[in-house]
């Protein structure tokens, strides 16, 4: 028996995903039982780079996931509406979904999933992160026995590839971002990629599989790399780092693993409390992440008793988000041929809770901060005394060279509460030899 898809848009992704099953030689035999039944499309008339029988393709979007003989809608049009709503009428419909929309899951996925699992189907998102990077169905399934502690990923190939050439070609922020909008890297309104919105969608959706718990995205730190600059870039280079945008979502505070505190620390996991955050962040060089460039992205899951595992691949492009689209579709379809009563628990949403999330001044974390001072004596001292007073230890304390009349000192922080820092730093700003704070970065 075939299975029907629906499928909602034919842009790069869509048209990606029609090309592989129509081209199934060669490929797992179930993609042979899988029948492309409508696409929906803006315009009838527009070229294409697939041939598609005419009665297929139709410009009522609603109207297939309202059709009963559709059993697997598609949805990679992007976008909030009318993905949501159409996500949504699939749903109460009884059809099972594909999506590679991130910011509808980071969104709405609390809906969605409720509504999924009040209608007993699936919501596939292997496409939603990590482009072509299986991490979805790992999280899901692979890595499920383990105690997940950490997830952090350079999730965003914009932001990665034009940190990537600022530390290569030792060349200005907006520079960069120029020649990538030239190549199509980056988008004409870059805002979803260099503020880190991009990357604080998709961190929520691993942070929830990784939990067991749904996240607000409201919630997630989230800080951008326009106020990285070369200079940054070089001095991190001299203290032995990188700059990359990372996405990090990790157990905070978490007790020694006895035999006698297991129970207790994990018997409700979304109650154990975590952070979840997008900054840039100065990433050791023999740190795995670190060789991570280019429009490349890559998670690093860390938990007991895998210890550390790390997905690596192509973050985007036609090929590789079709190949994760698929995956879906294969999964769906051998569900579809069990033919089972029960949902299979580990392709559907398990969790209902929200996980607890710690306030971002409770995080402990190391810092960079380069501050421009006026050429006085006694001015790291005073640097130094203000630190000590709410408890920063310093790791390294540099002054590099001046900036006109100006000396440039960059100082290293050892392990602090980020609330004490920020205190420690509403003090120094008021001291009369300090002129600015042009870099405040965190360090991994």
């Amino acid at each position: 028996m075939g299975v029907k898809l629906g499928i909602l848009g034919l842009g790069t992704v869509g048209t990606g995903t029609v090309q592989l099953l129509q081209d199934n030689a060669g490929r797992h035999p179930l993609l042979r039982d899988v029948e492309i039944y409508r696409v929906g499309v803006r315009s009838l008339d527009k070229p294409r780079m697939v041939e598609l029988p005419g009665a297929v393709l139709t410009t009522d979007l609603a109207a297939i996931v309202n059709d009963p003989q559709v059993d697997i809608v598609v949805e990679v049009i992007g976008g909030l509406e009318p993905a949501r709503s159409l996500i949504l009428k699939a749903i109460e419909n009884g059809k099972h979904v594909v999506t590679a929309n991130k910011a509808v899951i980071s969104r709405f996925g609390d809906e969605i999933f409720t509504a999924a699992n009040k209608a007993s189907v699936y919501v596939m998102l292997e496409a939603a992160v990590g482009g072509g990077i299986p991490v979805i169905q790992p999280l899901k399934q692979s890595l499920s026995v383990n105690r997940i502690h950490t997830v952090t990923g350079i999730v965003n190939g914009t932001t990665n590839y034009i940190l990537t050439r600022m530390q290569a070609e030792g060349i200005s922020f907006d520079d960069v971002l120029a020649d990538a909008q030239k190549l199509g890297y980056a988008e004409a309104d870059p805002t979803a990629d260099v503020d880190g919105l991009d990357a604080a969608d998709k961190i929520a959706i691993l942070a929830s599989l990784a939990f067991g718990g749904r996240i607000k995205l409201q919630d997630v730190y989230c800080e951008g790399i326009r106020q990285v600059s070369k200079t940054d870039i070089t001095y991190a280079d001299k203290l032995g780092f990188v700059i990359k945008l990372l996405a990090i979502a990790k157990t905070v505070n978490l007790p020694p693993i006895s035999p006698t505190l297991r129970e207790a620390t994990y018997a409700s996991t979304p109650n154990h409390p975590i952070s979840v955050r997008v900054h840039p962040t100065l990433v050791p060089k023999a740190h795995p992440l670190a060789s991570i460039n280019g429009v490349y992205n890559a998670i690093l899951v860390e938990g007991e008793p895998i210890g550390q595992v790390m997905f690596f691949g192509p973050g985007a492009g036609a090929g590789a988000t079709a190949s994760a689209v698929s995956s879906d579709i294969l999964n769906l379809v051998a569900a579809l041929q069990a033919s089972t009563a029960t949902p299979n628990p580990l392709l559907s949403c398990r969790h209902q809770d929200y996980c607890q999330i710690t306030p971002l001044e409770e995080l402990v974390t190391r810092f960079y901060t380069r501050f421009l001072t006026k050429d006085q004596p006694g001015v790291i001292g005073k640097l130094g005394t203000c630190f000590g007073k709410y408890s920063v230890s310093l790791e390294s304390v540099v002054q590099t060279g001046f900036q006109g009349e100006l000396a440039e000192i960059v100082v290293v922080t050892h392990d602090v509460r980020e609330g004490d820092f920020r205190q420690a730093l509403a003090e120094i700003r008021t001291l009369e030899a300090i002129d600015s704070i042009p870099s405040l970065l965190r360090v991994l």
